[in-house]
């Protein structure tokens, strides 16, 4: 025998709304010693940087010694957690309970610092003052298309390679950018691989007058071409900016090369951040489809920015129906009462309904010897506009209900199309707060909520 569906009304809507098919479990990811890089991305306002903050201050106060890395040029990572701004360097936050040993730094990316230290650090002191100071390293290095993906792997390999921190956590740019740093050494290969570099060389490489008669003659319609579209002193500082960089060209392959393994590498894990709008989780479908198609370890999703409801059991079509109730009331759906009563065709203008509301001398009874209402005026809250009022109010509450119940029935909807597409990606969720993080309480809370895998929404206790 088939077993008959359970009625809508005794299902359980919360559970139904916030329970994923694979519970991610956050915990025991970052305190798991084995996980060195948590790697957060996914599309552009969906809560990437909070969520970094949150997992960063939660794994602090769990006992690891954590530093968190934004990408994101926008300073809220500094301002929720009490720093007046982020540099290149990590700077400690105050604050974060300590008592299991932890610690919890934090920095953003300094595209053209960390390009800047590269140099300093594999060339010698003549050619590095001969790089920095070339204009065309210096326009490369402040905003060159690619750069910042390029510095930002560049940056995660010299804080893996410190061993100074338990835990990394980089929060990445938004958008499908976020996941241009895996093609980093690809393009980075295929530049200084390509024909404008090996053109551009050639004059080092061969060396004095030989070579620029090379280049001359040789390439003259490349460099013709070249001259009229980047202009003759730019392309003089192009040439002597390669020429400097020739012998460091091989350690940025190697260590783009090196991070890029670092990326695939059992003690990394990926987290995509989303929220529950269409947009946002087909950024997420892409997101967990090319980290599967590059090998990259996927640890789940956090859907972000959930909503709840206290009152999930009544349902929007039930409130709106009430709120139209309400609104267009009639006679019969009056409730018994004195209204009731001084309409009644049984009262009205009889004699003994007369005698009561006349006085002896044959006037209204509307006030007595000491001017106050008889007893049976009614009082304000008992008059007819303010029982109209409270009607009135209550309807407008119970739209809001079925605007909240229908947000939630999207919500679902969009989520379940997700699971049905990727029934392999734990996911946990996030109720969506009141207003935005800025200190370390709110983040403590967003972690909390991190880790509760989103079991239970405000008010659905």
């Amino acid at each position: 025998m088939s077993r008959r569906p359970e009625p809508a009304q005794d299902r359980d809507p919360v559970r139904e709304h916030l329970s994923p098919g694979r519970a991610l479990e956050i915990d025991p990811l970052i305190e798991n010693p084995d996980t060195r890089i948590v790697v957060c991305c996914g599309s552009g306002g969906v809560g990437k940087t909070t969520t970094a903050a949150a997992l960063g201050l939660r794994a602090a106060e769990r006992g690891r010694k954590v530093v968190v890395l934004t990408i994101d040029p926008a300073r809220r990572l500094a301002q929720s957690m009490g720093i007046d701004s982020l540099d290149n360097t990590p700077r400690r936050v105050k604050g974060i309970d300590d008592s299991a040993g932890g610690e919890l730094h934090a920095m953003m990316l300094d595209m053209k610092r960390t390009f800047d230290e590269i140099v300093e650090a594999h060339a010698d002191p003549e050619r590095a003052a001969a790089i920095l100071g070339n204009p065309f390293y210096q326009s490369l290095s402040a905003g060159f298309a690619g750069t910042q993906e390029y510095m930002a792997m560049e940056k995660l390999g010299q804080l893996r390679s410190r061993d100074e921190w338990d835990l990394i956590v980089v929060d990445t740019p938004p958008s499908r950018s976020a996941l241009d740093f895996l093609d980093a050494p690809k393009r980075l290969g295929s530049f200084l691989d390509g024909k404008l570099i090996r053109v551009l060389l050639a004059p080092a490489k061969m060396g004095g007058r030989a070579g620029m008669k090379f280049l001359n003659v040789g390439m003259s319609m490349m460099t013709g071409a070249l001259g009229k579209v980047l202009g003759g002193q730019l392309l003089r500082d192009v040439q002597t900016f390669v020429a400097a960089m020739d012998s460091m060209f091989g350690g940025f392959r190697t260590r783009a090369d090196a991070t890029y393994k670092l990326l695939q590498a059992p003690g990394t894990a990926f987290l995509v951040v989303a929220a529950p709008e269409r947009d946002a989780l087909r950024e997420a479908a892409y997101f967990v489809e090319r980290l599967a198609s590059e090998d990259m370890p996927l640890a789940g999703l956090v859907l972000n920015r959930v909503h709840g409801s206290g009152a999930v059991r009544l349902s929007a079509e039930r409130a709106l129906a009430a709120a139209e109730n309400l609104e267009d009331a009639r006679i019969v759906d009056q409730p018994d009462g004195k209204a009731g009563l001084r309409n009644s065709p049984d009262t009205y203008g009889s004699s003994e309904s007369s005698a009561r509301n006349v006085t002896d001398g044959g006037s209204p009874a509307t006030e007595d010897a000491e001017g106050a209402a008889p007893e049976d005026e009614p009082t304000d809250h008992t008059t007819p506009d303010g029982e109209r009022s409270v009607e009135r109010l209550t309807a407008g509450l119970l739209r809001l209900h079925a605007e909240r119940m229908q947000l939630l029935e999207r919500e679902r909807r969009t989520r379940d199309r997700f699971t049905a597409l990727h029934p392999e990606v734990a996911m946990t969720e996030v109720a969506a707060l009141p207003g935005d993080v800025h200190d370390l309480a709110g983040l403590r809370d967003i972690g909390e909520r991190l880790a509760a895998g989103g079991t239970e929404l405000p008010g659905t206790a």
